[in-house]
């Protein structure tokens, strides 16, 4: 790979990967930021790069943050810069590091950065050698306290990093900020903010010109400014323009124009910055819920944690491409970011797929929570964390949270904490009654740091209301805390939707966090004044497990692997707009039959005993389903007699084929079968491409499956697959989503489960042919080709 400072200078591509090449050590050494150090030993790698996700697993660690270590590690970068950059400002920006981060550019200390979720931008310039002279950027990483958080959070430069290039005057870092102020079907007036710096000697005049591009490249509008800056100044700018029947954003059509910002000297563009520009309006209703572009939208929303399991904090963009098809598919349209800033590019895929976001910046506040260590509520709990950065750090953190994201029109709320309430969790108050503990912090301290937190949040987006996810309304009602929100989030706290509209009239309320079943969705479509709800959770995650064996937290719609789970298509039948139909089996239960859990009763697997009577449960968005075993049917049942939300049938089990058939109006509209699988016979691969790009960041997803001779998938497989690769890529993780599984992350075998394994396969620098052979014992093997074509 060329290095990156050493390319063609070219202001229309001021930011550049800075991803290659870089030097790692896992361990510390007061020496490692000096420029003449030896890290000729060190490894070579190339980032996003998280070391806690290499392991091992074990019991000593915490069952919070998955079993996996912490620790310290340090990160080296050398690199030249031409002559011809003299007189250029050189930026470096870090996405995400995590944590206690410290940086030096040749010996020279830039700064420090705690919170393991924030962007962060450092001047170079002072500091940079040109032509033959190297330069050295050295990062300490000091995860030493491994159970500082109540979910896997991974250690190391798990994001991005890019290096800036710009004129001595130039566009601030996040200094632009598009708004639309005032929308209609017929015209949009979209306002533009631009923050330039002046750092020339002398007073300079420039021209600032926005263009709008529409989603196919074409230039529609168009407006410009001569403005004179002063020496060592910065300005701020406000620009309209207005765009005549515009194209609205919305999650079933997410068109995204663009805003091409230029600021041109003597002629000559010196800086110039694309920001993206979804035309949408959007407001909170206390008495009516959520609307979108004057439509009231129910928001069918789930949380998300970062990690991608094998692949750690460190997740190449095309998982995550793979992963939000899946929930939209599911009929998803919005995710809260649980419960941290997220990484950028996830939100620009946000953007284009559709999905309203809410961005929430922390989990704690001054008072540390409780980390479990060797299970949830056992044990000892480590209260390590942000907490103790919090004073000093949080406005920073926000401020910037805010700034780097402001422009995405997927975002519709701000959250500035996640149940901060709840009780003695830290904080208690007397209204808990015999749960109140005097020595907790009081809650009433709750108030005035959320009115802060408030007040920073508007200072730099006035735009988008403020939000955060209350554990216990019980006790924040007695407190400052809901009214410094403009829309107030109910985590698992659907009892209390009626009462507290009725007391709090001008409250907005939605579910913030809920359960996964039938009646909290009910709490939704019966209330017309709750604006939605964000079940718990979109995809399973590592950490927050309930104990050794057991490594990562199992609640989601999708497995660690991106695999659809039994809850997905549940979900799907309160959501989706598609018909659909699912069956699975589930137990025989006398009390309360119609409320059956399809995160963890139903299994999609057709087997049994010979005429042992066993229960199918179905859910469907359809009117009605017919359920035939071997071709016989066993009743029509309709969904509205169910309402659990599940239709079920007790049948005497026999092996074959179960099919579900989901009808409208007499009419068939789509069917769902299972069938009776025989022992594991062979490997099935599948590849969701068979060509990727040559930049050592683009990914396959190859999909292995346990078959038995007649191509059934052999739900209760878990047979040891050995995957080997030839060609220019590499295999960076294997996942099979078994919560008990502590094999090796980074070995090139892992035992299937549920008759499924997920490889993950990216691609080097160099084009050619991959081609991923498995094998197993007993078992047919396997092998798909992936071509590599030039980047």
């Amino acid at each position: 790979m060329k290095n990156v400072l050493t390319q063609e200078w070219d202001l229309a591509v001021k930011r550049r990967t800075f991803n290659f090449d870089w030097k790692f050590f896992k361990g510390d050494n007061s020496d490692a930021f000096k420029k003449q150090f030896d890290d000729s030993d060190w490894r070579t790698l190339d980032l996003p790069h998280d070391w806690s996700i290499e392991g091992p697993f074990k019991k000593e660690y915490a069952s919070s943050t998955g079993y996996l270590p912490g620790g310290i590690g340090w990160y080296r970068k050398k690199f030249k810069v031409p002559e011809s950059l003299k007189g250029k400002k050189i930026f470096i920006q870090f996405d995400g590091i995590y944590k206690n981060s410290e940086v030096w550019i040749n010996e020279q200390f830039l700064g420090k950065r705690p919170y393991g979720y924030s962007s962060f931008h450092y001047d170079l310039t002072p500091y940079v050698n040109f032509e033959s002279q190297e330069n050295v950027i050295a990062v300490k990483v000091d995860h030493s306290d491994f159970a500082d958080s109540r979910w896997y959070p991974g250690s190391g430069i798990y994001r991005n990093v890019f290096i800036h290039l710009t004129d001595q005057m130039y566009i601030k870092p996040y200094g632009i900020f598009v708004t639309t102020p005032n929308i209609s079907t017929s015209e949009a007036e979209i306002q533009i903010q631009t923050s330039v710096k002046n750092e020339n000697q002398n007073e300079t005049t420039c021209q600032i010109r926005h263009q709008i591009i529409d989603a196919v490249g074409k230039e529609i509008a168009a407006c410009s400014s001569v403005e004179t800056i002063p020496a060592y100044g910065e300005q701020d700018f406000s620009h309209s323009i207005f765009l005549v029947q515009p194209n609205l954003w919305a999650p079933e059509n997410p068109y995204l124009y663009s805003v091409e910002t230029k600021v041109i000297k003597d002629g000559e563009v010196i800086d110039a910055e694309t920001t993206p520009l979804g035309v949408r309006s959007f407001h909170f209703d206390a008495e009516s819920g959520f609307f979108l572009n004057g439509k009231n939208l129910q928001l069918k929303g789930v949380c998300i944690h970062h990690d991608a399991g094998c692949l750690g904090a460190a997740v190449p963009e095309k998982v995550w491409h793979r992963r939000l098809q899946r929930l939209k598919e599911a009929g998803v349209n919005a995710i809260r970011m649980s419960h941290n800033p997220p990484a950028a590019e996830l939100l620009d895929m946000c953007d284009f797929y559709g999905f309203l976001v809410q961005d929430e910046a922390f989990d704690e506040w001054e008072h540390p929570k409780n980390k479990w260590v060797e299970g949830w509520n056992i044990g000892e709990p480590s209260l390590d964390g942000y907490a103790s950065d919090f004073i000093e750090w949080a406005e920073v953190d926000l401020r910037d949270m805010i700034l780097r994201d402001r422009n995405h029109p997927s975002i519709v709320f701000w959250s500035i904490g996640n149940e901060i309430d709840y009780p003695n969790d830290p904080y208690s108050h007397p209204v808990l009654k015999d749960r109140y503990n005097v020595d907790k912090p009081e809650a009433k301290g709750m108030g005035d740091i959320a009115k802060r937190l408030a007040k920073v949040v508007k200072q730099y987006d006035p735009t988008r209301p403020v939000t955060a996810a209350l554990a216990s309304v019980i006790m924040s009602n007695e407190t400052d805390f809901p009214d410094a929100l403009d829309v107030v989030g109910y985590n698992y706290q659907e009892y209390r939707y009626l009462k507290d509209h009725e007391k709090y009239p001008n409250r907005v309320i939605y579910g913030s966090e809920n359960g996964r079943h039938h009646d909290a969705w009910m709490a939704v479509e019966q209330n017309h004044f709750i604006s939605g709800q964000f079940i718990w959770t979109g995809i399973d995650y590592l950490g927050e497990a309930r104990g050794w064996p057991i490594r990562h937290a199992t609640p989601g719609m999708l497995d660690l692997a991106g695999f659809k789970k039994p809850l997905y298509f549940f979900k799907q039948s309160h959501w989706s707009d598609k018909d659909m139909v699912h069956i699975g089996l589930t137990s025989l239960k006398e009390e309360h039959p119609d409320q059956i859990y399809w995160d963890h009763e139903v299994v999609c697997d057709w087997k049994g005993n010979e005429g042992e009577t066993v229960r199918v449960a179905c859910c469907t968005n359809c009117p009605e389903v017919d359920l035939l075993l071997n071709g016989k049917s066993f009743g029509i049942k309709k969904r509205e007699n169910f309402p659990g939300g599940t239709i079920y049938w007790d049948i005497p089990y026999s092996k074959g084929t179960l099919k579900a058939v989901g009808k409208r109006n007499g009419t068939v509209c789509c069917t769902h079968e299972l069938k009776t699988a025989g022992e594991p016979a062979k490997i099935q691969l599948h590849s969701d491409t068979t060509t990727l790009k040559a930049d050592k960041q683009d990914v396959a997803h190859v999909e292995v499956n346990i078959l038995d001779v007649d191509n059934n998938l052999v739900y209760d497989a878990n047979n040891l697959i050995d995957c080997e690769i030839e060609g220019p890529g590499e295999i960076i993780g294997m996942e099979c989503s078994n919560p008990a599984s502590h094999q090796d992350y980074k070995a090139t075998c892992r035992k299937a489960y549920n008759g499924k394994l997920l490889i993950y396969v990216r691609a080097a620098d160099q084009p050619g042919t991959i081609i991923i052979k498995t094998s197993s014992v007993d078992l047919e093997s396997s092998s798909v080709v992936i071509k590599v074509g030039e980047a």
